[in-house]
């Protein structure tokens, strides 16, 4: 089985004083915990990076464009850049995981109720074995729901999505085997 963990926005404008997202601290934890593993397994680490329009606090090259600074980002890891909540959606997500003969993705980062979950049912409809770990991906509350639930309600979406090699795997970052 080859791995490919996918970090998806873990980006300086993701992660605000004015829009504080659940536990990054000890998100950012979890995932460079799990790169670590995948890259010593023999897995590739992606990261996917959002270019925002102009004015937009993604926008490349102004400081929320660049990744949180404890996110450990290694000069082997690729870098995909992306202009809409699908990682796939015109980039070259797709070509690089055929061509590394990934057949497995394990999904984690910011937003989970855009991003996140965007990347997640599309790597599942293009018939990708999907895990998507209950606390490898965060958000900040929302006027209409707190970021805990908005997490809980797409870990049990995830786990119980119709695809064809689906439904995704969830489980904490820790149960994740990698064998």
């Amino acid at each position: 089985m080859s791995n490919a963990l996918i970090v998806i926005d873990m980006q300086q404008g993701s992660f605000t004083a004015a829009a504080p997202c659940h536990d990054a601290a000890g998100l950012v934890q979890r995932i460079n915990t799990l790169a670590a593993s995948v890259r010593d397994k023999g897995g590739v680490v992606i990261h996917v990076q959002h270019d925002g329009p102009p004015g937009d606090p993604h926008q490349p090259e102004l400081p929320g464009w660049r990744f949180l600074p404890d996110i450990d980002v290694r000069p082997d890891d690729t870098i995909v850049r992306k202009t809409s909540c699908d990682a796939f959606l015109q980039t070259r997500l797709e070509a690089i995981l055929r061509a590394k003969a990934i057949d497995r993705l394990i999904i984690t980062g910011c937003a989970t109720d855009y991003c996140v979950d965007t990347t997640v049912r599309s790597a599942l409809a293009r018939g990708y074995r999907t895990t998507a770990p209950s606390d490898g991906h965060t958000a900040a509350d929302r006027p209409h729901l707190p970021a805990v639930k908005i997490i809980e309600h797409h870990n049990a979406i995830w786990a119980d999505f119709q695809a064809p090699n689906g439904p995704a795997e969830v489980c904490r970052c820790a149960e994740i085997r990698l064998d």
